[in-house]
């Protein structure tokens, strides 16, 4: 099986636990107006196989020690679900732990996934329907709640992820909010984590002759960013309890 890959990442420290390799697959069907990975939208010539994937993560196995491993990114890496899954079969029988960072919008049927994958970094672009169009041109939360419910019938590990962006959610009444959708709508939530939104792809829309929608925004904060993930937590730390 070949698949269309961007880029690796050696000794990823930020996408799951331990030092991790991380791929990034091409292809995505959201446009989030904060991107930082917009080279990556469109899929690309089919570049890599399965085995020289694995090939690649196995050489960097000594470096995963305890609790390290491979994080599949992107771009959307479930829209090259069939590679995905291959891939991932293989980096099983390495006994290597596997993430994927994901947004939730793949092709559907996600079963033989979640049977050789360890972690899901989950995502959240809104909470509702038209802050979610807003931010990623999507026009329903659809794919992302069929992705959850077969999540939710697994005991799969889940962080959260959630970019703080000015004016758009950074107050406490979208906090409270988060907090209760995570609570009403995803299981095995372990970690969730706030990125505040920064400009660091933003120079790379110009050579694409894209234009980057939050130009004029400002950047996010992060003692800010700080002082809503504490309200935050505040109001989630009896989903954790539980």
């Amino acid at each position: 099986m070949n698949g269309s890959i961007n880029s690796f990442e050696s000794f990823g420290l930020v996408d799951g636990p331990g030092i991790r390799t991380v791929i990034f697959l091409n292809g995505c069907n959201l446009r989030c107006k904060y991107c930082h990975n917009p080279e990556m939208w469109k899929m690309q010539k089919v570049n890599y196989t399965s085995d020289e994937v694995v090939k690649k993560c196995i050489r960097n196995k000594p470096y995963f020690k305890r609790n390290g491993g491979v994080t599949f990114s992107g771009g959307e890496p479930l829209l090259q679900y069939d590679f995905l899954v291959e891939t991932c079969k293989k980096l099983k029988k390495e006994n290597i732990h596997i993430a994927i960072d994901t947004a939730g919008v793949g092709l559907g049927d996600y079963k033989e996934l979640f049977e050789n994958i360890d972690l899901v970094l989950l995502d959240i672009k809104h909470i509702d329907t038209e802050g979610y169009k807003n931010i990623t041109g999507a026009k329903s939360l659809d794919k992302f709640f069929e992705f959850v419910e077969q999540l939710n019938k697994t005991n799969i590990e889940v962080w959260i992820r959630q970019v703080i962006i000015p004016d758009v959610n950074d107050n406490e009444k979208y906090m409270i909010e988060l907090s209760n959708f995570i609570k009403k709508y995803i299981k095995n939530v372990t970690r969730v984590d706030f990125l505040p939104y920064h400009k660091l792809g933003m120079e790379k829309y110009g050579p694409l002759n894209l234009d980057y929608p939050y130009k004029d925004k400002v950047e996010m904060d992060k003692n800010r960013c700080n002082e809503l993930f504490k309200f935050f937590n505040e109001n989630f730390k009896d989903y954790y309890n539980n």
